[in-house]
């Protein structure tokens, strides 16, 4: 799959006069999504901790669940309201230079958090910083980077980069929630500041910006693309996709049920779902070991759905994951218990295939619709994504103050997946003669 069969060439490149470079036996683009794919895992350090902290900060400063979820709030919105200028500034600057910068943003905000005293500090550092830095590492990274390199196996390669996050959730989990149990919270801010900075390196030698960067075509093309002049108003730019892609209803569809989506994952799962398992005196370790298992099959799941969304219509992909999200949803609270047992490894198991699997078709949808500017346009789809983290992420801190636990967030997040899985068949798809305008393109 990965190999490119076409005889090396020294003919000029169609409509530039220029000579091809030699073309490779592994297509270019292979490497820059496995430098991409690598990046995320690094950066995905950052998204495994809020679950771990709350508990220790509760602790240790008294502060209540509600201000700590506020702090994890902040940094879920600016995750999502960062990625659409993000992905203009990536039109503007290049993907490398913006990356660099954004890991490095983090690594500082979470290293300030081992000296803050003060609630707002945690805001501030963690909230703000690593909430800036996150947003430029977001999903419109995977989008801009597919576009740009990718003319086949767009939605394979999509699955494989937003898996990329659940690797690193993988690979991160267990050990912050040992550096927690065992050395305190301190220990594993500073690991996630480390792991930042040590992926700059690697992205500023390897990551390319565009096939015409290195002589090639992307990948399943024939036709060389030069690369498109920087363009400049990056946050005008921004604004402007967004207004005119907020004038349809498809874009209000996609950022509805992406809130959505945000809400009953980072926000809710990640967010509280240690906590809330502690709640029912379940070790730390165990339930981050849990969150870990779910991003198993998270890569598992959403390489499985960007090869659905190759192949299926995305709108009833979408449909279908998020009414079993819900269903899902509904059990958890009579599944939590001190120890780890089958039903409850079933629903991580379960949970863990429809995580991310809406990502593949959501980007689709927003390419099938909005076309040149779809990765900006899925930049503010992702942005309601983190909006709905955000509220939830706050909005259950406050649930489990008032009323001692998580159970009404739990049935309210899945009473909403119902709603987004009705709001998903609702689409429109474009006429077939947009369609193949919109491939062509």
């Amino acid at each position: 799959m990965l190999i490119d069969v076409t005889q090396t060439t020294d003919l000029p490149a169609a409509g530039t006069g220029l000579p091809r470079a030699p073309r490779p036996r592994i297509h270019r683009a292979w490497f820059v999504a496995v430098v991409t794919f690598v990046t995320i895992i690094g950066a995905a350090a950052f998204a495994s901790l809020p679950g771990l902290l709350i508990e220790p900060l509760h602790d240790e400063f008294k502060w209540s669940r509600g201000t700590i979820g506020f702090a994890v709030s902040v940094n879920l919105a600016l995750y999502g309201l960062t990625a659409p200028f993000a992905a203009a500034l990536m039109d503007r600057f290049g993907i490398r230079k913006v990356v660099a910068v954004a890991l490095t943003v983090i690594a500082i905000g979470s290293g300030l958090t081992v000296w803050m005293t003060a609630a707002w500090q945690l805001v501030l550092f963690w909230g703000v910083l690593v909430g800036l830095g996150s947003g430029s590492m977001a999903l419109a990274f995977a989008a801009t980077v597919t576009n740009r390199w990718f003319v086949e196996k767009k939605g394979l390669v999509t699955g494989i980069l937003t898996a990329a996050g659940a690797s690193g959730q993988l690979i991160f989990l267990p050990v912050l929630s040992w550096l927690v149990e065992h050395h305190g919270w301190r220990p594993a801010a500073v690991t996630v500041s480390l792991a930042a900075l040590a992926v700059v390196p690697f992205v500023w030698l390897l990551l390319r910006d565009h096939p015409a960067d290195v002589g090639t075509t992307p990948y399943g093309s024939e036709v060389f693309v030069p690369k498109p002049p920087p363009v400049t108003g990056a946050a005008r730019r921004a604004i402007g996709v967004l207004v005119k892609a907020s004038r349809t209803g498809t874009f209000w569809l996609l950022a509805g049920t992406f809130a959505i989506c945000g809400a009953s994952t980072n926000g809710l799962v990640k967010t509280h779902f240690v906590p809330a398992a502690h709640d029912h005196h379940m070790p730390i370790t165990a339930a981050a070991s849990l969150l870990a298992v779910i991003g198993v099959f998270d890569v598992i799941g959403t390489i499985a759905s960007g090869w659905f969304t190759d192949r299926f219509d995305a709108r009833r992909l979408l449909a279908v994951y998020y009414a079993l999200r819900g269903i899902s949803l509904l059990f958890l609270p009579i599944l939590l218990a001190p120890t780890v047992h089958p039903p409850m490894v079933f629903f991580i198991v379960f949970y863990g295939l429809d995580w991310v699997a809406t990502v593949p078709p959501t980007i689709a949808l927003c390419r099938e619709q909005f076309g040149d500017d779809s990765a900006i346009v899925f930049g503010w789809v992702l942005a309601s994504h983190q909006v709905g983290a955000a509220v939830v992420a706050y909005l259950g801190g406050v649930a489990r103050d008032v009323f001692g636990n998580y159970d009404v967030v739990w049935y309210t997040s899945g009473a909403l997946c119902a709603a987004a899985a009705l709001m998903a068949l609702v689409i429109r798809r474009k006429p077939a003669a947009q369609l193949v305008v919109a491939a062509a393109a």
